[in-house]
């Protein structure tokens, strides 16, 4: 019961890395504020959560909306005497055939990715870490990719968003550290969710055997559970000392390159 009574939201967690996200710390002791904008798949891990004994409960929330996060945190702040104790910035959109080269982007797409990556960031951290400083301690999670580490071509607006997940994770960490409050970053590449089969440059005719044999030295796709742990240790008190860290979980993609030729049989 590694989360015991700790308050926890998190964006995005009606589906994909966030639902298992959420399922994870409410068997570790947690409540969870699950914050998502579709309804059915927002219930939907509520209900499942609590039929598991677990504590959670579902706000519609469009994270992207200042005015949205405000009223879902003024429940949350109401709920638990102004207190919280983990922020889990989870929400992630790519847009397929929308999102591409930058001179190729419209504006609303631009903005659209912008709003929902990296201005949820801002909106729920404004009223997040406040909440911890009353607590007098928290952690603070967000969720870059490899496109915030290294150059991925043909979605600029994705990258410009978790490169700037990753710079801002580094301000916090150093802000707000002397109120006991820790901001890490995840930076996941290639884990088997729905977004990711939309994700990848090449669209439909994307070659998963040559990815995974050529780019990926685990040689296997990561699962949302395998994300969903390492959530864990950095919102649990394991990782006390560890603060502004950008942590992949990639398999090793990025810091291999291309390889000379898939191992056989492997």
């Amino acid at each position: 019961m590694r989360l015991k009574d700790k308050v926890c939201v998190i964006t995005g967690a009606g589906k994909g890395i966030g639902r298992k996200g959420a399922e994870l710390f409410a068997k570790e002791g947690a409540f969870v504020y699950i914050l998502e904008f579709d309804d059915v798949s927002g219930q939907d891990a509520e209900n499942t959560i609590r039929a598991a004994g677990g504590k959670a409960k579902f706000l519609k929330c469009d994270v992207s909306s200042y005015e949205s996060v405000k009223a879902a945190f003024d429940v949350i702040a109401e709920e638990n005497d102004g207190m919280m104790d983990v922020m889990y910035n989870n929400a992630s959109v790519y847009l397929a055939g929308k999102d591409g080269i930058l001179t190729e982007i419209a504006p609303e797409t631009w903005q659209k990715v912008l709003g929902i990556n990296l201005n949820s960031i801002f909106n729920c951290c404004h009223f997040a870490i406040p909440m911890m400083q009353k607590r007098g301690k928290g952690a603070i999670i967000n969720t870059a990719s490899s496109a915030g580490v290294i150059g991925i071509p043909k979605c600029d607006a994705y990258t410009a968003t978790k490169g700037a997940t990753v710079s801002l994770t580094r301000s916090l960490a150093v802000e707000y550290g002397k109120y006991g409050i820790r901001t890490n970053c995840i930076a996941p590449a290639a884990i088997a969710t729905d977004m990711v089969k939309q994700s990848n440059p090449d669209g439909p005719d994307f070659d998963a055997f040559t990815f995974i044999n050529l780019r990926t030295p685990l040689r296997r796709w990561g699962t949302p559970e395998e994300v969903a742990s390492l959530a864990l240790f950095l919102a649990s008190d394991d990782s006390t000392y560890v603060n502004g860290s950008i942590i992949t979980a990639d398999g090793g993609i990025t810091i291999c390159g291309d390889l000379a030729k898939p191992v056989e049989g492997k």
